[in-house]
Protein backbone atom coordinates (compact mmCIF):
# COMPACT_ATOMS: atom_id res chain seq x y z
CA UNK A 1 0.00 0.00 0.00
CA UNK A 2 1.87 2.65 -1.08
CA UNK A 3 0.55 5.84 -0.71
CA UNK A 4 2.71 7.97 -3.13
CA UNK A 5 1.41 5.99 -6.16
CA UNK A 6 -2.26 6.84 -4.74
CA UNK A 7 -1.62 10.17 -4.93
CA UNK A 8 -2.82 11.97 -7.81
CA UNK A 9 -0.69 15.11 -6.88
CA UNK A 10 2.17 13.77 -5.99
CA UNK A 11 2.61 14.92 -3.11
CA UNK A 12 6.32 14.56 -1.19
CA UNK A 13 5.71 12.62 2.05
CA UNK A 14 7.03 14.67 5.23
CA UNK A 15 10.62 13.83 6.58
CA UNK A 16 9.99 11.78 9.28
CA UNK A 17 12.74 13.16 11.84
CA UNK A 18 14.81 10.16 13.84
CA UNK A 19 15.47 7.09 12.99
CA UNK A 20 13.46 3.70 12.18
CA UNK A 21 15.57 2.75 15.96
CA UNK A 22 14.60 5.56 17.62
CA UNK A 23 10.86 5.71 16.73
CA UNK A 24 10.97 1.59 17.78
CA UNK A 25 12.76 2.06 21.03
CA UNK A 26 9.98 5.21 22.16
CA UNK A 27 7.35 2.78 21.36
CA UNK A 28 8.87 -0.02 23.59
CA UNK A 29 9.72 2.52 26.45
CA UNK A 30 5.72 3.60 26.35
CA UNK A 31 4.49 0.07 25.86
CA UNK A 32 6.75 -0.91 29.06
CA UNK A 33 5.93 2.07 31.34
CA UNK A 34 2.09 2.39 30.35
CA UNK A 35 0.21 1.02 33.61
CA UNK A 36 -2.15 -1.87 33.13
CA UNK A 37 -4.12 -0.44 30.35
CA UNK A 38 -1.39 -0.83 28.08
CA UNK A 39 -1.22 -3.93 26.07
CA UNK A 40 1.41 -5.98 24.22
CA UNK A 41 2.48 -6.13 20.59
CA UNK A 42 2.16 -9.95 21.05
CA UNK A 43 -1.55 -9.71 22.71
CA UNK A 44 -2.64 -6.85 19.88
CA UNK A 45 -1.37 -9.01 16.80
CA UNK A 46 -4.06 -11.16 18.19
CA UNK A 47 -7.05 -8.95 17.31
CA UNK A 48 -5.41 -7.40 14.51
CA UNK A 49 -5.29 -3.87 16.58
CA UNK A 50 -2.22 -1.70 17.52
CA UNK A 51 -1.87 0.87 20.54
CA UNK A 52 0.74 3.87 19.81
CA UNK A 53 0.78 5.75 23.41
CA UNK A 54 3.89 8.01 22.28
CA UNK A 55 1.10 10.53 22.83
CA UNK A 56 -2.23 11.39 24.52
CA UNK A 57 -3.82 10.36 21.51
CA UNK A 58 -4.46 6.60 21.42
CA UNK A 59 -4.66 4.92 18.06
CA UNK A 60 -6.19 1.71 17.10
CA UNK A 61 -4.65 -0.16 13.53
CA UNK A 62 -7.40 -2.67 12.13
CA UNK A 63 -5.28 -4.93 10.11
CA UNK A 64 -7.51 -7.37 7.88
CA UNK A 65 -7.11 -6.33 4.39
CA UNK A 66 -4.04 -6.87 2.06
CA UNK A 67 -4.37 -3.72 -0.27
CA UNK A 68 -5.78 -0.45 0.11
CA UNK A 69 -8.77 0.47 1.99
CA UNK A 70 -11.26 3.06 -0.34
CA UNK A 71 -13.31 3.72 2.33
CA UNK A 72 -14.24 2.73 6.07
CA UNK A 73 -17.12 4.20 7.81
CA UNK A 74 -18.47 3.66 11.82
CA UNK A 75 -22.04 1.92 11.92
CA UNK A 76 -24.61 0.58 14.59
CA UNK A 77 -23.90 3.28 17.01
CA UNK A 78 -19.90 3.25 16.30
CA UNK A 79 -19.51 -0.12 17.71
CA UNK A 80 -18.91 -1.49 14.54
CA UNK A 81 -17.17 -0.39 11.37
CA UNK A 82 -17.10 -1.54 7.90
CA UNK A 83 -14.67 -0.82 5.39
CA UNK A 84 -14.05 -2.00 1.64
CA UNK A 85 -10.41 -2.32 -0.21
CA UNK A 86 -8.53 -2.53 -4.00
CA UNK A 87 -8.36 -6.06 -2.46
CA UNK A 88 -11.78 -6.95 -3.76
CA UNK A 89 -13.35 -7.73 -0.16
CA UNK A 90 -15.12 -5.60 2.25
CA UNK A 91 -14.59 -6.68 6.25
CA UNK A 92 -17.12 -6.16 9.03
CA UNK A 93 -15.07 -5.12 12.31
CA UNK A 94 -15.76 -5.17 16.01
CA UNK A 95 -14.61 -1.67 17.18
CA UNK A 96 -13.89 -2.62 21.14
CA UNK A 97 -11.64 -5.83 20.00
CA UNK A 98 -10.87 -4.53 16.69
CA UNK A 99 -11.88 -8.01 15.67
CA UNK A 100 -13.25 -8.58 11.73
CA UNK A 101 -16.55 -10.14 12.79
CA UNK A 102 -17.39 -11.58 8.83
CA UNK A 103 -15.26 -10.81 5.89
CA UNK A 104 -16.78 -10.65 2.43
CA UNK A 105 -14.80 -11.79 0.04
CA UNK A 106 -15.57 -12.88 -3.63
CA UNK A 107 -18.97 -11.21 -4.03
CA UNK A 108 -16.80 -8.68 -6.50
CA UNK A 109 -13.48 -9.39 -8.91
CA UNK A 110 -12.23 -6.14 -8.51
CA UNK A 111 -11.32 -2.99 -6.73
CA UNK A 112 -14.44 -2.53 -3.92
CA UNK A 113 -15.05 0.92 -4.46
CA UNK A 114 -17.08 2.30 -2.08
CA UNK A 115 -19.24 0.32 0.85
CA UNK A 116 -22.80 1.95 2.76
CA UNK A 117 -24.81 0.83 5.63
CA UNK A 118 -28.61 0.50 4.74
CA UNK A 119 -30.62 2.14 7.82
CA UNK A 120 -32.99 0.11 9.86
CA UNK A 121 -31.97 -3.08 8.79
CA UNK A 122 -28.83 -5.85 8.88
CA UNK A 123 -28.02 -5.03 5.07
CA UNK A 124 -24.93 -3.33 3.31
CA UNK A 125 -24.68 -2.46 -0.65
CA UNK A 126 -21.33 -2.69 -2.36
CA UNK A 127 -19.76 -0.90 -5.48
CA UNK A 128 -17.19 -2.05 -7.63
CA UNK A 129 -14.90 -1.43 -10.62
CA UNK A 130 -16.40 -5.00 -11.53
CA UNK A 131 -19.24 -2.66 -12.50
CA UNK A 132 -21.69 -4.14 -9.97
CA UNK A 133 -23.26 -3.23 -6.94
CA UNK A 134 -24.23 -6.29 -4.76
CA UNK A 135 -26.52 -6.22 -1.82
CA UNK A 136 -25.35 -8.37 1.69
CA UNK A 137 -26.58 -9.40 4.63
CA UNK A 138 -24.52 -8.22 7.29
CA UNK A 139 -25.10 -11.20 9.77
CA UNK A 140 -25.29 -13.94 7.47
CA UNK A 141 -22.68 -13.33 5.13
CA UNK A 142 -25.59 -13.93 1.92
CA UNK A 143 -25.32 -11.98 -1.02
CA UNK A 144 -29.14 -10.84 -1.29
CA UNK A 145 -29.02 -9.55 -5.38
CA UNK A 146 -26.60 -8.49 -7.77
CA UNK A 147 -27.11 -4.81 -9.96
CA UNK A 148 -24.84 -4.72 -13.78
CA UNK A 149 -24.64 -1.80 -15.44
CA UNK A 150 -22.07 -1.33 -18.17
CA UNK A 151 -19.60 1.13 -16.60
CA UNK A 152 -17.00 0.94 -13.45
CA UNK A 153 -19.05 1.85 -10.26
CA UNK A 154 -17.29 5.13 -8.53
CA UNK A 155 -19.33 5.91 -5.61
CA UNK A 156 -22.72 4.57 -3.88
CA UNK A 157 -24.78 6.29 -0.88
CA UNK A 158 -28.18 4.94 1.17
CA UNK A 159 -31.33 7.49 1.66
CA UNK A 160 -31.83 8.18 5.17
CA UNK A 161 -35.37 5.89 5.13
CA UNK A 162 -33.71 2.80 4.06
CA UNK A 163 -35.71 2.50 0.80
CA UNK A 164 -33.44 4.06 -2.00
CA UNK A 165 -29.95 3.87 -3.27
CA UNK A 166 -27.78 5.72 -5.82
CA UNK A 167 -24.84 4.81 -7.66
CA UNK A 168 -22.42 6.31 -9.99
CA UNK A 169 -20.79 4.72 -13.33
CA UNK A 170 -17.98 6.07 -14.90
CA UNK A 171 -17.90 6.56 -18.33
CA UNK A 172 -21.15 6.88 -18.76
CA UNK A 173 -20.72 10.17 -15.63
CA UNK A 174 -24.43 8.55 -14.91
CA UNK A 175 -26.47 8.29 -11.46
CA UNK A 176 -28.78 5.42 -11.05
CA UNK A 177 -31.60 5.33 -8.35
CA UNK A 178 -32.02 1.57 -7.43
CA UNK A 179 -34.82 0.04 -5.12
CA UNK A 180 -32.74 -1.09 -2.37
CA UNK A 181 -34.99 -3.92 -1.40
CA UNK A 182 -34.82 -5.58 -4.42
CA UNK A 183 -32.26 -3.63 -6.59
CA UNK A 184 -34.90 -3.02 -9.12
CA UNK A 185 -33.51 0.14 -11.49
CA UNK A 186 -35.60 3.54 -10.56
CA UNK A 187 -34.23 6.18 -12.80
CA UNK A 188 -31.22 6.73 -14.80
CA UNK A 189 -29.26 9.98 -15.33
CA UNK A 190 -26.81 9.52 -18.14
CA UNK A 191 -24.22 12.38 -18.98
CA UNK A 192 -25.17 13.77 -15.97
CA UNK A 193 -21.68 15.32 -15.52
CA UNK A 194 -18.94 15.50 -17.91
CA UNK A 195 -16.28 13.59 -16.47
CA UNK A 196 -16.37 11.12 -13.86
CA UNK A 197 -18.72 11.24 -11.10
CA UNK A 198 -16.28 10.87 -7.77
CA UNK A 199 -19.42 10.73 -5.22
CA UNK A 200 -22.84 10.72 -4.87
CA UNK A 201 -24.50 11.53 -1.31
CA UNK A 202 -28.33 11.50 -0.29
CA UNK A 203 -29.86 14.65 1.34
CA UNK A 204 -30.59 13.34 4.69
CA UNK A 205 -33.78 14.62 5.04
CA UNK A 206 -35.02 15.09 1.58
CA UNK A 207 -35.47 13.26 -1.88
CA UNK A 208 -32.36 14.72 -3.56
CA UNK A 209 -28.89 13.66 -4.38
CA UNK A 210 -25.62 15.97 -4.74
CA UNK A 211 -23.15 14.71 -6.80
CA UNK A 212 -19.23 15.59 -7.33
CA UNK A 213 -17.22 15.55 -10.26
CA UNK A 214 -13.71 15.72 -11.61
CA UNK A 215 -15.27 18.37 -14.47
CA UNK A 216 -15.11 20.54 -10.82
CA UNK A 217 -19.00 20.75 -10.30
CA UNK A 218 -21.36 20.23 -7.71
CA UNK A 219 -25.06 19.15 -8.50
CA UNK A 220 -28.19 18.38 -6.77
CA UNK A 221 -30.83 16.01 -8.63
CA UNK A 222 -34.26 16.21 -7.21
CA UNK A 223 -35.86 13.09 -7.41
CA UNK A 224 -39.90 14.45 -7.15
CA UNK A 225 -39.00 16.59 -10.30
CA UNK A 226 -36.97 14.27 -11.98
CA UNK A 227 -34.39 17.01 -12.96
CA UNK A 228 -31.68 18.88 -11.89
CA UNK A 229 -33.02 21.14 -8.72
CA UNK A 230 -28.81 22.71 -8.67
CA UNK A 231 -25.90 23.26 -10.25
CA UNK A 232 -22.54 25.55 -9.95
CA UNK A 233 -18.99 25.67 -10.80
CA UNK A 234 -17.40 24.68 -7.23
CA UNK A 235 -14.61 27.22 -8.28
CA UNK A 236 -12.13 24.57 -6.77
CA UNK A 237 -9.17 24.27 -8.77
CA UNK A 238 -8.82 20.20 -9.33
CA UNK A 239 -11.15 17.20 -8.81
CA UNK A 240 -13.46 17.65 -6.60
CA UNK A 241 -12.97 14.08 -4.55
CA UNK A 242 -15.60 13.80 -1.77
CA UNK A 243 -18.82 15.48 -0.81
CA UNK A 244 -20.71 15.28 2.23
CA UNK A 245 -24.14 16.60 3.86
CA UNK A 246 -24.52 16.99 7.99
CA UNK A 247 -27.46 15.23 9.35
CA UNK A 248 -29.70 18.38 9.18
CA UNK A 249 -28.80 18.74 5.58
CA UNK A 250 -28.21 22.69 6.11
CA UNK A 251 -24.36 22.14 4.97
CA UNK A 252 -22.66 20.11 2.26
CA UNK A 253 -18.86 20.27 2.22
CA UNK A 254 -16.83 19.29 -0.77
CA UNK A 255 -13.48 18.48 -0.95
CA UNK A 256 -10.65 18.39 -3.69
CA UNK A 257 -7.11 17.73 -5.07
CA UNK A 258 -6.54 21.68 -5.05
CA UNK A 259 -5.87 20.32 -1.18
CA UNK A 260 -8.76 22.74 0.36
CA UNK A 261 -12.20 22.22 1.30
CA UNK A 262 -15.23 24.42 0.99
CA UNK A 263 -18.43 24.83 2.80
CA UNK A 264 -22.11 25.28 1.28
CA UNK A 265 -24.67 26.95 3.39
CA UNK A 266 -28.00 25.51 1.88
CA UNK A 267 -30.63 26.87 4.05
CA UNK A 268 -28.92 30.40 2.87
CA UNK A 269 -29.69 30.10 -0.67
CA UNK A 270 -28.96 26.44 -1.46
CA UNK A 271 -25.93 25.97 -3.85
CA UNK A 272 -24.45 29.40 -5.48
CA UNK A 273 -21.53 30.86 -7.70
CA UNK A 274 -18.88 31.90 -5.85
CA UNK A 275 -21.42 30.84 -2.36
CA UNK A 276 -18.70 28.16 -0.90
CA UNK A 277 -16.64 28.99 2.43
CA UNK A 278 -13.03 27.87 1.67
CA UNK A 279 -11.15 25.98 4.24
CA UNK A 280 -7.55 26.67 3.17
CA UNK A 281 -3.98 26.27 4.93
CA UNK A 282 -5.66 22.81 5.86
CA UNK A 283 -3.70 20.02 4.10
CA UNK A 284 -0.31 20.23 1.51
CA UNK A 285 -1.66 16.98 -0.68
CA UNK A 286 -4.82 16.26 -1.84
CA UNK A 287 -8.12 15.75 0.17
CA UNK A 288 -9.48 12.74 0.06
CA UNK A 289 -12.48 12.66 2.28
CA UNK A 290 -14.56 14.82 4.73
CA UNK A 291 -17.10 13.74 7.15
CA UNK A 292 -19.55 15.81 9.69
CA UNK A 293 -19.77 15.12 13.30
CA UNK A 294 -23.21 14.21 14.35
CA UNK A 295 -23.29 17.80 16.05
CA UNK A 296 -21.85 19.47 12.39
CA UNK A 297 -19.90 21.39 15.19
CA UNK A 298 -16.80 19.84 13.87
CA UNK A 299 -15.67 18.59 10.40
CA UNK A 300 -12.88 16.05 9.64
CA UNK A 301 -10.80 15.65 6.68
CA UNK A 302 -8.16 12.78 5.39
CA UNK A 303 -5.56 13.98 2.87
CA UNK A 304 -2.64 11.89 0.74
CA UNK A 305 0.07 14.11 2.77
CA UNK A 306 -1.51 11.84 5.18
CA UNK A 307 -2.80 13.70 7.80
CA UNK A 308 -6.39 13.94 9.36
CA UNK A 309 -8.15 17.22 10.53
CA UNK A 310 -10.45 17.99 12.66
CA UNK A 311 -12.04 21.76 11.72
CA UNK A 312 -14.33 23.46 14.41
CA UNK A 313 -17.30 24.76 12.05
CA UNK A 314 -18.25 27.98 13.47
CA UNK A 315 -15.01 29.26 13.28
CA UNK A 316 -13.35 27.62 10.54
CA UNK A 317 -10.42 27.26 12.34
CA UNK A 318 -8.45 23.46 12.58
CA UNK A 319 -8.98 22.20 15.94
CA UNK A 320 -6.67 18.72 15.54
CA UNK A 321 -4.41 17.44 13.54
CA UNK A 322 -3.07 13.90 13.42
CA UNK A 323 -0.30 13.21 11.13
CA UNK A 324 0.90 9.60 10.28
CA UNK A 325 4.70 9.44 10.39
CA UNK A 326 4.99 5.79 9.41
CA UNK A 327 2.58 2.56 9.64
CA UNK A 328 3.59 2.45 13.52
CA UNK A 329 3.48 5.79 14.67
CA UNK A 330 1.35 8.72 14.66
CA UNK A 331 2.39 12.34 16.14
CA UNK A 332 0.12 14.74 17.30
CA UNK A 333 0.64 18.53 16.98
Amino acid sequence: MASKTLDPLSVEEPPTGGGEEERRGGGEEERRGGGEEERTEEEERGTGAEWNRLTKVPVKVLRGHSEAVTTAQLCFNDRLLLSCSSDHSAILWDVDSCSPLRVFDGVHSETVTECAVIPNSNRMVTVSWDKTMASSDLETGQTLWRWRRAGLLTSCSCSGDGRLLVCAADPQNAVYIIEASSGQTLHAVCDHHRSTITRCRFHPQSQSVATVSADRSIKLWDLLSQRTAASVDSNHGNVVSDCCFSDSGHFLCSASWDKSLKLWDLQAGGLRPHGGTALQSGHEGSVSSCCFSTDANLLASASYDRTVALWDTSSLCQTLVLKVIDLRSIVQY
